[in-house]
């Protein structure tokens, strides 16, 4: 997945924007909210442009490797003292005008391989950079996910304790009516009322939570702050409990294959290996080819009775050509180039042990995953059945006091206990989809695309 293949949400997006009041809210998906959050991130758009520095790096190197360094010179001056006449070859005090072109190439015939090793240093650097972005889209993409569900248990979590307001105050209505026949004392209205005010209280903080959260979301996916954003709660309704059948071990080997981590490791280690063959290599001679022309013409625009040559003329018969074979043999450097290797070696073992970390620490996250998900799994099948037994319990709590059978601290305390199970049913089933997606991001599907 690239960014640039998104392009057409944005056109969507501003479109459904100009088509709407400055007051409505715009409902997006968690699909949505990572497409927007990859597409308007800056991150990815620095690392687009690194890309592209990529890019230009490899042209240059196949242009060094295979096409010759041309550059033209050009003069043109007048002298008005002493100085040689070229038909003569002797001094002459009359004011002269020279004028001189040429034209010369030349090419490293051999330089230790260095331009063959730079082809394939900049083609690594290349993928790396097209994979280092793709990092980047998950890592922006999870961060999303993780900030779309706090917002989704803020949300619910609001909806649940508004209706335990709800509750509560037809519950102090109730006591303050059974008061007034005297079927409750006026301890347990007391009790009622510091029930709702917690309810109260609990809401109040959680509406403060989900503004936050919110907040979070639209700095997540660089949303403008100031205009509404509305998520689907939908994930928050329903998570399937659907386990891959993959084992840990496949599941591990094809992280270490294809985790953006391991590739960039791997491409530093394989660019630090030609890094130090180019040094070990520099030890060699260089040969290289160049060849020019020039010409030149001269005139005494002063002297009386000069007939200078045509100016064409001049530079047919003043031009000349060359070719040069240089072999550069390097002798004593003050250990420059030994110092060189030793610092590639060096290099190159640091890129190594990166690699081989980058296995151990994959493969760690991969089996803590799946023992992650494996866990959350069984704490929502407990927290799902929980819940159950706690509404079922609360209904029945809330009958038994209507017809005075129980006090109203073992009401509230009934109440707390939904309560308390309802957000962590909740709490489990998006810990569970956050699991599970990171599980099927190490099996090879991104999250986006899940």
């Amino acid at each position: 997945m690239r960014v640039n293949k998104f392009g057409f949400l944005t056109v969507l997006f501003l479109g459904a924007l100009a088509g709407v009041k400055a007051q409505d809210t715009v409902t997006m998906n968690l699909k949505e909210c990572m497409r927007y959050a990859v597409e308007h991130s800056t991150k990815i758009r620095i690392q687009q442009a690194d890309n592209r520095d990529a890019q230009i790096d490899r042209r240059n190197a196949i242009l060094n490797a295979f096409t010759p360094e041309i550059s033209g010179n050009t003069y043109a001056y007048y002298n008005f003292g002493r100085s040689i006449d070229p038909e003569t070859n002797t001094y002459s005090l009359t004011t002269s005008f020279h004028n001189g072109y040429s034209l010369s190439a030349g090419i490293v015939l051999f330089n230790g391989f260095q331009a063959v090793n730079n082809l394939k240093i900049t083609k690594t650097a290349q993928e790396m950079g097209i994979t280092k972005e793709q990092q980047l889209e998950d890592q922006i993409s999870l961060a999303t996910m993780e900030a779309y569900c706090n917002v989704l248990y803020f949300t619910e979590m609001e909806k649940a304790l508004q209706a335990q307001v709800a509750t509560a105050e037809k519950a102090l209505q109730l006591a303050q009516k059974q008061e007034g026949l005297g079927q409750k004392s006026h301890a347990d209205v007391v009790q009622m009322q510091s029930d709702l005010a917690e309810r109260r209280y609990q809401l109040t903080i959680c509406s403060n939570n989900l503004n936050n959260a919110m907040i979070t979301l639209k700095d997540v996916m660089f949303w403008p702050v100031e205009e509404p954003l509305k998520v689907d709660d939908a994930v928050a309704q329903q998570v399937p409990l659907t386990i891959q059948g993959v084992g840990t071990q496949a599941l591990v080997a094809q992280a270490k294959r294809q985790m953006p981590s391991v590739l960039l490791a791997e491409g530093m280690m394989k660019n630090a290996r030609l890094a130090l063959k180019t040094a070990r290599w520099q030890m060699l001679p260089t040969l290289s080819l160049y060849g020019g022309w020039s010409s030149s013409y001269f005139t005494y625009p002063g002297k009386a009775g000069y007939v200078p040559m045509p100016y064409f003329n001049q530079l047919k018969n003043n031009g000349g050509e060359y070719v040069q074979i240089s072999l550069n043999i390097p002798i004593y450097d003050r250990l420059s180039k030994h110092s060189n290797i030793s610092k590639k070696k060096n290099a190159y073992d640091r890129a190594v042990a990166d690699y081989e970390q980058s296995l151990q620490t994959v493969e760690a996250e991969v089996r803590r995953a799946v023992a992650d998900r494996d866990g959350t799994a069984d704490a929502l099948h407990q927290a799902e059945t929980r819940a159950a037994l706690q509404q079922e319990a609360f209904a029945l709590n809330g009958k038994r006091f209507e017809q005075g059978l129980i006090s109203s601290i073992e009401y509230q305390t009934a109440s707390n206990n939904y309560l308390n199970a309802l957000a962590e049913q909740l709490n489990a089933r998006l810990q569970y989809f956050i699991k599970n997606s990171v599980v099927k991001y190490y099996a090879g599907t991104s999250y986006i695309e899940q």
